[in-house]
């Protein structure tokens, strides 16, 4: 299975030429409207007053877009821009959805972030394109700084769609963290996703320091998320591997399925918030990655 590889063009040139190119593509929005699938969206949305002005060096998001669904890329940059986190990872993400959030994220917002991809799909009836150029599917992450060493790993075996997991090297609140982003099988199917844990805890493992974002489609007691409970500790410490343990729902069905597990960094403080352009809610959280959870204070 093919894979995209390399950072989309646009992020690599230089300052000004990136500048000049989005500003053409800010007017071009403003004379022509998005193209599919925004058409039709509003041009911009304001953010709420308690939004944040500027990237949050410390803040990791990670969402679930929900394809298909009728969401506009415009709103979605909109819910990213209201806090600003240094690192998202997104899953069911169409590469060029992703290259439009991050080109509205700096044109209307002023928030410029790198792009790495890790599709796992390429994908028509998802993510349009030509029937003979599909569009990418998969993870994806925005990063505020540049992004290294980059892998992009598809699980043997994927379940009912192919999954896979990717993970790059980025700055988290001024220090150098390992960053992994995945989407495992579906609700139903647990055999796939034990195989899918054994790989992904086996590369995060290998890292003192890491966040390992994304949606795991299990709830915390879930025995496949056992490998990444004995590796990583939830951003809400009062989260933990038990059916009475109060974890806070990440999805329109009540489940928490989607974490960020931080190892070697201790959280600070976190938020589930409700989005009505996905199934799955947004889940952020602003970390210390000079202390480990065990230690005093944390």
């Amino acid at each position: 299975m093919a894979w995209v590889h390399g950072q989309e063009a646009l992020v690599l040139r230089k300052g000004g030429s990136r500048w000049l190119a989005c500003a053409v593509a800010g007017a071009c929005l403003l004379l022509l409207g998005p193209s599919a699938p925004d058409e039709g969206a509003p041009f911009t949305r304001a953010l709420p007053v308690d939004a944040v002005t500027d990237v949050v060096p410390n803040r990791v998001m990670t969402w679930n877009l929900c394809n298909p669904c009728d969401a506009s890329n415009i709103d979605r940059a909109a819910e990213i821009a209201t806090y600003a986190p240094q690192v998202v990872g997104m899953q069911e993400a169409c590469a060029r959805d992703v290259e439009k959030i991050r080109d509205y994220l700096e044109v209307f917002y002023g928030l410029r972030y790198h792009v790495a991809y890790g599709s796992v799909l390429q994908n028509w009836s998802r993510c349009g394109g030509a029937p003979w150029n599909p569009g990418g599917f998969g993870q994806a992450i925005l990063s505020a700084a540049p992004m290294t060493d980059r892998v992009e790993v598809e699980y043997p075996e994927g379940g009912s769609e192919d999954r896979g997991y990717m993970a790059v090297t980025t700055t988290v609140g001024g220090q150098s963290v390992r960053v992994f982003n995945t989407h495992l099988a579906q609700r139903r199917q647990e055999e796939f996703r034990d195989g899918q844990t054994r790989v992904l805890a086996k590369a995060v493992a290998r890292h003192d320091r890491a966040i390992v974002l994304g949606d795991f489609n299990a709830v915390p007691d879930a025995p496949e998320l056992g490998r990444l409970w004995a590796l990583a500790t939830d951003t809400d410490p009062a989260c933990r591997p038990a059916p009475d343990a109060g974890c806070a729902p990440t999805t329109e069905w009540q489940s928490k399925f989607d974490y960020v597990f931080l190892r070697g960094l201790a959280p600070l403080r976190h938020r589930v918030q409700r989005s009505e352009y996905s199934d799955h809610y947004l889940l952020h959280t602003d970390v210390d990655p000079t202390r480990r959870m065990d230690e005093p204070g944390t």
